[in-house]
């Protein structure tokens, strides 16, 4: 029998409506807070001895990155990079982080990745912690309130340059942990909470709007920036006890669970199979995680590399990198590429087959094919490190170029301990010496000319990937690369 014309446009308007949907996969993206490379025992099964079984599942269900690197190695820059594809200290933010009660560091007119997925027909939220300054608005006068009057921002204080100006449709959660108590809903603090229940809030309002998307056939960007196990290492009563090595690891093991939590609405809701799910960390394990007392009982929060959050070693910024995409990404499959979280925009304007809005992620490339087992395509020569205190190295291929004489951050030998001490910088072979104990910078003068040579490039042209020049938002001289000053 045949099929009517109208029968036929309506198959043709449905198989296009179903192949477009699959083109425009939901993407949740999990950013936990302070959580090291060996915290995950799938990352580290020799060393890692708290259980994570949740992330650990989702490693075997997609493809494990074994070299991605954070923006930073401490919070603010992170996420200034996860949102715009740019390192941050092309901003007014050269070292340490932000505290709020602060214009937000990500300018108006500047796109984010919530932006542009936004633009693309995407639904877009935010549950946790944003991090990267913004006011809060007396509701009366309109006047900002002032953070050496107020510890914590009061209850229905507005906040006139929050997520919700920076493309997200829906925020629910926190600034940052000193301000843990002040719950945050779009652009209003709504209460005041004991920081304990922060994660489960976190957790029941990502399951929340994921079951909230039922029946809705929009695509969606959820980004779920957790603000553990970053202190205050609060677990829940019921979570207490759990890992046997101590507050840390109940509240990783916990931390955990919210990610199993979040999956399993994923499939609650048959969403699993066209949802990217992306598994990471803002930096390495803090000290404030008694890293010493952790190793006594076997348990290396980074694993075989050196140093920990705020270093510019490896501990301090190479950090897990799960991710899920069922019929795009092999299950149990591992990549040995080199990824930055600025590398997230890229990725989603190569998924999308978008472009993305002139004068952006300057920094930010698609790491697509490797999800496939391919090479990744890039422009950009090499990955800029970053530390708490500013300093800079540069990765290209297997050589790391260190700006310090130590660790650029908290491990010892810091800075201050260097000081005249040793070589004016470092360099490493991480595929030969992940660890980074045989120092090659007297040795292979010629790398470092052409890493030091890369990484100026790099910072002058206001960009690290192919395009025009740009300026980045503070003068040249402001962007300061031997912070430990050079031997004469």
């Amino acid at each position: 029998m045949k099929k009517s014309p109208l029968l036929l446009l309506g198959c043709v308007l449905l198989a296009a409506t179903v192949s477009h949907a699959a083109d425009r996969p939901n993407i949740v993206y999990i950013i936990c807070d302070d959580l090291g490379y060996g915290d995950v025992q799938c990352l580290a099964p020799e060393t890692s001895k708290i259980p994570t079984p949740h992330a650990d599942k989702l490693a075997s269900e997609g493809m494990i990155f074994t070299d991605a690197h954070s923006g930073s190695s401490v919070c603010s820059p992170t996420r200034y990079g996860v949102m715009t594809g740019r390192y941050s200290w092309r901003t007014r933010l050269q070292k340490g982080v932000v505290s709020g009660f602060a214009p937000s560091l990500i300018a108006e007119d500047r796109s984010t990745v919530a932006s542009f997925l936004k633009e693309q027909g995407y639904d877009t939220a935010i549950i946790g912690k944003w991090h990267l300054d913004f006011l809060y608005l007396n509701p009366e006068t309109g006047k900002p309130y002032s953070q050496k009057k107020h510890k914590t921002p009061p209850v229905d204080a507005k906040i006139p340059d929050g997520p919700i100006t920076r493309g997200f449709d829906f925020y629910h959660g926190f600034h940052h942990a000193r301000n843990m108590e002040a719950v945050i809903e779009n652009d209003k603090v709504i209460a005041h909470d004991d920081v304990v229940n922060m994660l489960p809030r976190l957790t029941e309002q990502s399951v929340k709007y994921i079951d909230g998307r039922k029946g809705n056939e929009k695509p969606f960007f959820l980004y779920v920036p957790l603000g553990s196990p970053h202190t205050p290492i609060v677990p829940s009563d019921d979570w207490k006890g759990k890992s046997g090595l101590g507050d840390y690891g109940d509240f990783v093991m916990q931390t955990d669970h919210a990610v199993g939590e979040i999956t399993a609405a994923l499939e609650r809701q048959g969403l699993t199979d066209n949802t990217l799910v992306i598994f990471t960390s803002d930096n390495g394990c803090s000290k404030a995680a008694n890293i010493k007392n952790l190793e006594k009982q076997g348990h290396l929060v980074s694993a075989h590399l050196r140093g920990s959050k705020a270093d510019i070693w490896d501990g301090g910024h190479r950090i897990p990198f799960i991710v899920r995409w069922p019929g795009k990404v092999e299950p149990g499959s591992t990549s040995k590429q080199l990824i930055c979280l600025t590398d997230l925009y890229a990725t989603t304007s190569d998924i999308l087959d978008a472009e993305v809005p002139s004068g952006s992620c300057e920094d930010s490339v698609s790491f697509l094919p490797a999800l496939s087992g391919k090479p990744i395509v890039s422009s950009r020569n090499g990955v800029i490190h970053h530390s708490v205190s500013g300093h800079f190295a540069y990765r290209q291929g297997p050589w790391k170029l260190i700006l310090a004489r130590g660790s650029g951050g908290w491990s010892s030998p810091d800075e201050k301990a260097m000081k005249g001490k040793g070589t004016e910088g470092q360099l490493y072979h991480m595929g030969n010496d992940p660890g980074e104990t045989n120092n090659a910078y007297e040795k292979k003068p010629e790398v470092v000319i052409k890493l030091l040579t890369l990484l100026k490039q790099d910072v002058n042209r206001g960009r690290s990937t192919d395009g025009a020049e740009v300026k980045n938002d503070v003068p040249l001289e402001e962007i300061i690369l031997w912070k430990s000053g050079r031997d004469e």
